[in-house]
């Protein structure tokens, strides 16, 4: 008992089917591209973790604390900056995705600069991931190689931390390929 409407037209022509309208969930995903860029930014700078060492020398000297905190390593920091520049960017493109839901039409240059700036920060959010991951591989594993060694034996509660920014990061970089990928679509739809 479906109805099926079409448009009057007076040429006789069928109607095109409207065009699907996805910015509801392209909000969705921005929002959750900040939600997901704040907590990695949050358990990033809370890394810190002191430890006390044994030295073997006469009591002044016996015991010193060394101090492990992501200011120490330059790929933590480069990520710090990646997480700061997505938080930015989300808030940007959620008041410009709120914008598009409110028109009746959003136009297809919104979509294209859409589409062009999050494959930016894909590519960005990327390297950070990447470069930060690489860190914390080297202070699961060490290199024996180059005479590095693990810290995370011994710093356990730092290396949760970065662990946890790196995969939160690494999910935010996701989220990033489907707006890509979301936005491309909605511009395809719309040119078809």
């Amino acid at each position: 008992m479906g109805t099926t409407e079409l448009d009057a037209s007076t040429d006789g022509k069928s109607a095109r089917p409207p065009s699907t309208n996805l910015f509801g969930v392209d909000l969705a995903l921005r929002i959750l591209l900040l939600a997901l860029s704040v907590s990695a930014l949050a358990v990033l700078v809370t890394s810190k973790q002191s430890r006390d060492f044994q030295t073997g020398l006469p009591p002044p000297f016996a015991v010193i604390s060394r101090d492990a905190k992501f200011q120490q390593v330059p790929a933590l920091i480069y990520l710090l900056v990646a997480l700061c520049v997505a938080i930015f960017y989300s808030i940007v493109t959620i008041f410009a995705s709120l914008s598009a839901i409110s028109s009746s039409s959003p136009s297809a240059r919104i979509l294209f600069l859409l589409i062009l700036f999050d494959a930016l920060m894909v590519g960005v959010m990327a390297s950070a991931t990447g470069s930060a991951g690489s860190m914390a591989y080297l202070g699961i594993r060490g290199n024996s190689h180059a005479n590095w060694d693990k810290i995370c034996n011994r710093y356990t509660k730092f290396c949760r931390h970065i662990g946890s920014s790196v995969i939160v990061s690494c999910i935010a970089a996701v989220v990033l390929v489907l707006l890509v990928v979301l936005s491309s679509y909605s511009l395809y739809r719309r040119s078809a």
